[in-house]
């Protein structure tokens, strides 16, 4: 007597023995990276998207060179104008990289979710860090798409003066990782929520919040760091009136004035992506200076670094009284070495990791707990 006893083939395994939910290897990265870029290849929308990049990032760099070669005909600029090119570009390259990276992430996991091919990957060896930094790789790799479309314009402001190789360079690298980071939120956000507008409008309101909330916030509390205090004045003498022929003599005196302590708040301009491109320039030559001469980064970095320097605690009441042939004794706040970037940056940095570490925590499999309506396969 024979009986047949049936049994029930092996549960599949998310990854190999051994392997965990970080674990890495380079051809678990190579496979989720290549079967993403081959969808992105295919989708006639990217293209469109990347000409479009080009030609009207071409056509902002065509207006503003034609622009200032009238000025220059007319003599009402004398000097190389490619620094203020070359300043316009990025800005305007940084605002496109900022609207177009949060839509090549944001819809990564929860879009094959919906479409119920992300369980396929799941079930599979490869990890959920492999899933995931696959997925983000290939994100990034389209976004440097559109960033390579731009080195052309951003060379051409070379042939203009003003601008050195180095600070080509720095802007290309910063401009990729601050990609790469609005990349990786996208990515976290696709993680968390269901439904792909939802991560998009979330990756846009967190750069939004980056480079429109925290600076409004750093406004707004400019009378809340601004206190009346004893300070030294360069001011003119005591008891003279201005009825008299002969000039004024400056002496140092006390007074009582509003002094806005900026270096409280300055962390608040750190992490927008326009101020870490900025101020990571190498600019070579004064900032202050280079901003007079309308290079809007140097501005920008001229800017958040007094932010960060503050006030030296001297004023001049009377140099710009007397005429501009009193020297004044008040020493200039010196901003060239306070560094913004590597601060604002970092934080940026752990925003990216942030995202990371949600995603892949989001697709550890067996999962204990999905929402309501979360399609599985």
């Amino acid at each position: 007597m024979s009986v047949d006893v049936q049994t029930s083939p092996p549960a599949p395994s998310a990854a190999p023995a051994g392997r965990g939910t970080w674990s890495l290897s380079w051809h678990g990265l190579r496979t989720v990276t290549v079967l993403e870029l081959r969808q992105r290849v295919r989708s006639t929308r990217w293209k469109t998207a990347l000409v479009v990049w080009f030609l009207v990032v071409g056509l902002i760099t065509l207006l503003t060179t034609g622009a200032f070669a009238i000025l220059s005909g007319d003599g009402m600029a004398d000097e190389p104008f490619g620094g203020i090119v070359y300043s316009i570009v990025v800005g305007f390259v940084l605002f496109l990289g900022l609207l177009v990276a949060p839509t090549l992430s944001s819809g990564a996991i929860n879009g094959d979710r919906n479409a119920g091919t992300l369980a396929t990957l799941q079930v599979t060896l490869l990890t959920p860090a492999e899933i995931v930094l696959g997925k983000l790789a290939a994100a990034w790799i389209a976004a440097l798409a559109f960033l390579v479309a731009s080195i052309p314009f951003l060379a051409w402001a070379l042939a203009g003066g003003g601008v050195s190789w180095l600070a080509l360079l720095t802007t290309v690298l910063m401009l990729a990782v601050v990609l790469g980071v609005v990349c990786a939120i996208g990515l976290g956000f696709s993680a968390l929520v269901g439904k792909t507008s939802g991560s998009a409008v979330l990756t846009y309101l967190t750069i939004g919040g980056l480079t429109a909330v925290l600076p409004i916030v750093f406004g707004l509390l400019v009378p809340v760091t601004t206190s009346t205090e004893e300070v030294r004045v360069w001011d003119v003498e005591p008891g003279y009136t201005w009825e008299e022929t002969t000039a004024p003599e400056c002496e140092w005196q006390t007074h009582e004035a509003d002094v806005w302590h900026s270096e409280r708040t300055w962390w608040l301009l750190a992490p927008n992506p326009f101020v870490v491109v900025a101020d990571a320039q190498p600019l070579g030559g004064d900032p202050e200076t280079l901003a007079d001469d309308g290079n809007m980064l140097a501005l920008l970095q001229y800017g958040v670094r007094y932010a960060r320097t503050g006030d030296n605690g001297e004023q001049d009441w009377c140099s710009y009284m007397v005429g501009s042939g009193t020297d004044s004794p008040v020493e200039p706040v010196v901003v060239t070495d306070q560094l913004v970037w590597p601060w604002g940056l970092g934080f940026d940095l752990l925003l990216g990791a942030g995202g990371v570490v949600v995603a892949v925590n989001r697709l550890r499999v067996p999962t204990t707990h999905l929402p309501q309506g979360t399609r599985v396969a």
